[in-house]
């Protein structure tokens, strides 16, 4: 999906409500925003695990947050 937006006079640009509804992004929610290259990269900020979505003992791995039970379960393998 690609739609065009242009950037106001404050440097703000709207992510259109389709894109919104699709990745569960609500009012108030936070964004991580970075660069790759010469892409701008909008991720919504997530506070849990990527395996299991327990939100305690959490450690940053490559950016990705993973919980220590699952660490604990990803050695065993």
């Amino acid at each position: 999906m690609s739609i065009d937006r242009r950037i106001d006079n404050l440097g703000r640009v709207v992510i259109p409500k389709e894109i919104r509804d699709k990745l569960d992004i609500k009012q108030k929610d936070a964004l991580e925003i970075y660069n790759h290259g010469s892409n701008i990269i909008l991720k919504k900020f997530e506070t849990s695990c990527i395996f299991c979505g327990n939100e305690k003992t959490l450690i940053n791995y490559n950016d990705k947050l993973i919980c220590e039970k699952c660490i604990k379960k990803l050695k065993n393998i």
